[in-house]
């Protein structure tokens, strides 16, 4: 299993990212795929979560309204779309898949909310 994120950045309050994840190594369509950040000095913690199909999705309380998760099932890539960030989002994001009986992670990608 890998996970590749991209997309992160430098970024001024009420700016917009759009980040990525190319996954191989598994059927990529069965799987739920997850978005987590973790901010300096904090636990990680789940932003957003997507079904096999797309047809479910969760976020969290923090994000909802301004985090969009989406995927791709024909590229193998998940997406998340970042909106009105503050410097609370600060953080690295973090791809991953639970995938039979493992949490699989990327290296994550930085996002710096900053003017």
């Amino acid at each position: 299993v890998q996970l590749v994120e991209s997309g992160g950045g430098l970024v001024q309050p009420g700016g917009s990212l759009r980040l990525s994840c190319a996954a191989s190594g598994f059927i990529f369509s069965s799987y739920v795929m997850n978005w987590y950040r973790q901010a300096p000095g904090k636990e990680r913690e789940l932003v957003a979560a997507i079904t096999s199909a797309g047809g479910r999705i969760n976020y969290a309380d923090s994000v909802k309204g301004r985090f969009t998760i989406s995927r791709d099932n024909a590229k193998n890539t998940v997406y998340l779309q970042i909106n009105s960030l503050k410097p609370e989002d600060t953080a690295v994001y973090y791809c991953n898949v639970y995938y039979y009986g493992m949490d699989y992670w990327g290296k994550g990608t930085l996002v710096t909310v900053s003017s």
